[in-house]
């Protein structure tokens, strides 16, 4: 079979050999941070030329490395570049690629050596030294960077990007007369800008020539006549620089020609505080503030700055809460005034009410504000204005279904006014709202009351699945354990498991009469009676307002316990507290027993 010849184009081996380098180089660049690697500077190379069999050879074996390098066997790839070598030595494709094996191999010099020889043969390559570029940048030799790309700015006079790093450069090196040559450079691409003007503005600084500083300035100034924004920033330079009644000048001649220039009202401002004239740093304040020309952001920054003022000048609240009000009769475009205005009472510590109104005409003008919905939630259950917390939560809920704060305190409004249907549909629709980020003891809540409405609703099975799920979110949640513990125990089921709850929220509440009750009754089904008593007797201890339940578990405990005068009285003190338990009551104390009620 006749053997294919080979054959690429110098084009097509260039592209190849630049993604073969490019997808290694930067591994050198991390190392590089540590350590000063020795550089040889390019020069210009003299390539001799291959004769026809070489160009073959050199051609075929580079082919081939580059189709090793795509199989990923970059070992064979390695071997074959550096054969390429052998016959070319000075191939800057060859040079160029083997350099990032050498930077895969940590050999930074030769990685170097390799990357300064394809840029000397190929001084016209950008892409050659932008790379050698960027490495000597990464190793901190500014100088040889420096002249990289000076030369890749010869080659391409229009890109910016490289004058934006040869400014760096030599701002770096204090070279700020050259930072000054660059810029003219970058004026010469793309005009006159306020960008580059305050840069020049910037290197004069440093500089100490406050003429030319000022000078760049007003040729700006010049050069737009029609932008008076520019005046104004002259205006600003010179208040800056001690002349105010030259700066004076230039806002008032921007204002008497274009009365509502904000900047100009702005800096007027400054100009009045530079002064301490504290009156009119306040009016222009407050018609600043109502300007429907100024910025948002900007009035909140002077209502910031307005209060600091005020605090530093004794604090009268009053003078700021008639500014706020000034503000927002006036039409907002959202509730950050509103929001900052409610924040400032807060941190005055003013009455709850007058928080809670300033609260309400944030969510008056911005309903989805989360933040302000929950503070008024919070107040309101601190209340218990349950009726409260309904109205506030059920739009919370629409605006924001994925928020479970609104769920919990709907759930909880409702589960206080006893209409259990509408709480526990609640409550299910929270808990179908969680996800990974939810507050887990929250989760974990929603699961306990359900269990709590269900097993109220006679549906134990479902009950205690939603304990569990309950304790899947939160192992220690002492609430479901107390219950889930106790009604195990009514029924007489799983004590060993119920122990194990109930021993735990005695663990942490030591001195709670119901978890100690709880913990006593399971012992008492499991006719562990003297150990039952021991609880039982913690718990009359650590409360005198106990629950008939309490009570009455306290005589069945003392009568098993074979104590029964102390069982009498105890049934006694349940019946004359209207125990529902009555009828059992009565038949115990009459036959002087324990009765099961189970049985």
């Amino acid at each position: 079979m006749k053997r294919k010849s080979v054959f690429m184009s110098q084009v097509v081996m260039r592209t190849i050999v630049l993604i073969m380098a490019m997808a290694s180089l930067s591994a050198v660049e991390a190392r590089n941070k540590k350590k000063k690697v020795r550089t040889v500077q390019p020069v210009a190379v003299v390539v001799p030329s291959l004769n026809e069999n070489d160009s073959k050879r050199f051609n075929y074996f580079f082919l081939e490395a580059v189709r090793q390098q795509q199989l990923d066997h970059h070992a064979a790839a390695y071997d074959l570049l550096r054969h390429c070598l052998e016959i070319n030595p000075q191939s800057p494709e060859a040079n160029f690629a083997l350099s990032a094996y050498y930077a895969e191999m940590q050999n930074d010099s030769a990685m170097l050596a390799c990357m300064e020889k394809a840029a000397a043969i190929s001084p016209s390559n950008h892409i050659y030294l932008e790379r050698l570029g960027q490495v000597y940048i990464k190793t901190k030799d500014y100088d040889k960077a420096t002249e990289i790309y000076e030369r890749l700015s010869e080659n391409n006079p229009g890109r910016t990007d490289v004058l934006g790093i040869l400014v760096q450069l030599y701002q770096n090196q204090q070279n700020y007369d050259k930072v000054i040559d660059i810029l003219n450079r970058f004026e010469m691409i793309e005009g006159s800008n306020e960008d580059i003007t305050l840069s020049k503005m910037q290197v004069y600084a440093m500089q100490g020539d406050k003429k030319k500083e000022f000078n760049e300035l007003r040729n700006l100034a010049r050069q737009h006549p029609n932008d008076y924004n520019f005046r104004v920033m002259m205006g600003n330079w010179l208040l800056q620089n001690g002349k105010e009644k030259q700066a004076l000048a230039e806002y008032n001649n921007v204002l008497k020609k274009e009365p509502g220039n904000i900047m100009a009202q702005m800096s007027m401002l400054d100009y009045y505080r530079s002064q301490q004239q504290d009156s009119l740093a306040k009016a222009q304040t407050e018609r600043l503030l109502l300007s429907e020309q100024t910025e948002l952001d900007s009035k909140r920054l002077l209502m910031r700055q307005f209060i600091s003022d005020n605090e530093q000048h004794g604090g009268d609240s009053t003078e700021v809460l008639d500014l706020f009000e000034k503000v927002l009769s006036q039409p907002q475009p959202n509730a950050e005034m509103a929001d900052l205005c409610a924040a400032y009472m807060s941190i005055k510590k003013m009455p709850q009410d007058t928080i809670s109104k300033a609260l309400e005409r944030v969510i008056s003008i911005e309903p989805d504000n989360v933040g302000a919905r929950l503070q008024l939630l919070q107040t309101a259950w601190e209340k218990k204005d349950f009726d409260r917390i309904v109205t506030l939560a059920k739009p919370g809920v629409e605006y924001h279904p994925d928020n479970i704060w609104f769920y919990y305190f709907l759930g909880l409004a409702y589960s206080q006014k006893k209409d259990n249907e509408l709480a526990l549909e609640t409550f299910r629709k929270g808990v179908g709202q969680a996800g990974e980020d939810s507050d887990k003891k929250i989760v974990a809540d929603f699961y306990s009351i359900i269990g709590d409405i269900l097993h109220e609703k006679g549906q134990f099975k479902e009950a205690y699945e939603a304990y569990d799920s309950c304790l899947q979110y939160q192992p220690d949640n002492i609430g479901c354990l107390n219950n889930y513990a106790y009604y195990l125990s009514v029924e007489g089921r799983d004590l060993a498991k119920a122990e194990q709850m109930s021993y735990r929220t005695v663990k942490v509440e030591s001195n709670n009469p119901t978890y100690l009750d709880t913990y006593a009754w399971i012992l008492f089904r499991q006719e562990r009676y003297e150990e039952a008593r021991i609880y039982i007797e913690q718990a009359l201890a650590a409360d005198s307002t106990l629950s008939d339940v309490i009570i009455e578990h306290a005589g069945d405990i003392y009568m098993m316990a074979g104590m029964p005068e102390k069982a009498l009285e105890y049934w006694q003190r349940a019946l004359d507290m209207g125990s529902d338990n009555a009828a059992l009551l009565k038949e115990k104390i009459r036959k002087r027993k324990y009765i099961d009620d189970r049985k």
